[in-house]
């Protein structure tokens, strides 16, 4: 339904169209700026129409059911034998959100949040299960799906019993009396492989993405639904180890091209910028309460004192500089074709924060956790009206948090779009948030998966996202359950 994000899908469609591994030179040539979109699909105008053809633009909701039934029935006749199929969605997830339910603070919010008709927007999953039963669905939310309630009533109850019949919700559907089963994707270690009709809690479908390897802490509720006619014995599901070696930031990010952060006020240029982290000292050790961190403060001052401003600037489109090898997952982030890094730019910043990002960073660095508000020195407190009750304990007193080098990440949201505070650089002679590019990393898109939009356009749509290689792991476990080896899916470079 979003503009940008069909733009991408639309893009990457049409890389799909080229065997793995051989996109056209033409591409390349776009996403690095040398040529517009429509010169792109001229020089392959078969692939374009084809991936016109795949990305479609439309709100579930507000389009005619039948137009979503045709587009998929059409889908479904272009493949040859087509076998088996898979149907993979998920609801918007706004309104399951712990954090959008944290703001509800009044009784006025509350009634509001009561009232959002996206609670039941996968009513409209249920209609594509009733009238097409693929064999096999994977649906995909946000963990805050488990909690919500609406009219004193568990969302997710009505959620998971919907979706066992969904032709109850519409009787006059194809398959109206199509059942399924619902299994999670992944076991708990030690359990022993799931045998027949799984009865599982609602906590079961919880798949935690850095014990698979991925290098965020991103939880989500992912369920996969067998259609009853298909057996199911003996399925082979992932098993979610503990974090004894995670998939850090540092192996992931590190390599990246380093940047500065931009100024939001006055002149933005690579002078301007050493001058103002040069002077944040003087503000970093001013005014009451900085003595509790004054070696917080004394290392601040130092790595502020002979910071250097990077050469590839603020970054862009396309930095012309390529990045080294990740230590985790090298084969499936590179790809040398590029010739430099995409969607790698930085944001600016006032230069309060500055001040603010130079010592969280800092203090990070030097403490092995992020700080909250009250680890800050008074004079680089924020002026908002909530912050007297964040001191106090109360909601957001992280309200600037570090990515730790050797940790996972935090969970990588679409709030990324609206400012950097929750996803700080932690490298702190970069005085900055992380780039698209970086969220990216740690959503696991390969390097040359490039986003569409403007730069806020493209956080969002990086913040909505299922990290590519949790995705694969989900395919792993429904290959394996529709008879196929798990290992025939492969790590493609451009998948």
């Amino acid at each position: 339904m979003d503009e940008a994000a069909h733009r991408t899908l639309e893009l990457r469609a049409f890389v799909r169209q080229f065997p793995i591994g051989h996109a056209p030179d033409a591409y390349y040539e776009y996403v690095r700026g040398r040529i517009t979109k429509p010169q792109l699909f001229a020089c392959h105008p078969e692939q374009a129409a084809s991936a016109a053809r795949e990305a479609w633009r439309a709100t579930l909701g507000e389009e005619p059911p039948e137009s979503v039934r045709d587009r998929i029935d059409e889908a479904l006749a272009a493949v040859p034998d087509l076998g088996d199929w898979v149907l993979i969605g998920g609801p918007p997830c706004q309104a399951y959100s712990l954090v959008g339910r944290s703001r509800m603070l009044g009784a006025q919010l509350r009634e509001e949040f009561e009232k959002d008709h996206r609670h039941f927007l996968y009513r409209e999953y249920l209609r594509i299960l009733a009238e097409h039963a693929p064999p096999v669905f994977v649906m995909e939310n946000v963990r805050g799906m488990l909690s919500a309630t609406h009219g004193g009533e568990l969302i997710f109850d009505r959620i998971r019993g919907d979706l066992e019949r969904p032709g109850l919700v519409y009787p006059n559907a194809r398959n109206a009396d199509v059942t399924y089963s619902l299994l999670p994707v992944a076991s708990a270690a030690g359990d022993s492989p799931a045998q027949g009709r799984l009865l599982v809690e609602p906590e079961d479908f919880i798949l935690k993405a850095e014990n698979l390897s991925i290098p965020q802490a991103r939880h989500r509720v992912i369920i996969l639904g067998v259609r009853h006619d298909r057996a199911h014995p003996n399925l082979d599901r992932p098993t979610q180890g503990s974090l004894g070696n995670p998939v850090t930031v540092r192996d992931t990010l590190e390599g990246l091209p380093r940047l500065r952060s931009g100024l939001s006020r006055g002149e933005d240029s690579q002078a301007s910028w050493r001058l103002a982290v040069r002077t944040s000292r003087l503000a970093l050790m001013s005014g009451e309460g900085w003595d509790q961190q004054r070696d917080i403060v004394e290392a601040a001052a130092r790595i502020a004192a002979g910071v250097r401003a990077p050469r590839a600037r603020r970054g862009g489109r396309f930095v012309e500089q390529e990045a080294r090898p990740p230590a985790a997952n090298a084969e499936w982030y590179l790809d040398e074709r590029i010739g430099g890094t995409l969607n790698h730019e930085s944001r600016a910043h006032i230069p309060a924060d500055l001040d603010r990002y130079l010592f969280a960073a800092t203090f990070a660095k030097h403490r092995g956790h992020s700080p909250v508000l009250g680890d800050f020195p008074s004079a680089l407190l924020p002026q908002h009206r909530n912050v007297k009750r964040a001191l106090g304990g109360g909601l957001f007193a992280d309200r600037f948090r570090v990515q730790l080098w050797d940790r996972p990440s935090t969970t990588i949201t679409s709030h990324i779009s609206k400012d950097g505070h929750y996803f700080i650089h932690p490298d702190p002679s970069q005085v900055r948030s992380l780039t698209v590019r970086e969220a990216a990393r740690l959503q696991t898109f390969p390097d040359n998966y490039f986003f569409e939009g403007n730069r806020t356009q493209q956080y969002v749509q990086v913040g909505n996202a299922v990290p590519p290689l949790l995705a694969r792991t989900v395919a792993a476990a429904v290959r394996c359950l529709l008879g196929s080896p798990a290992t025939d899916v492969e790590p493609p470079l451009l998948a």
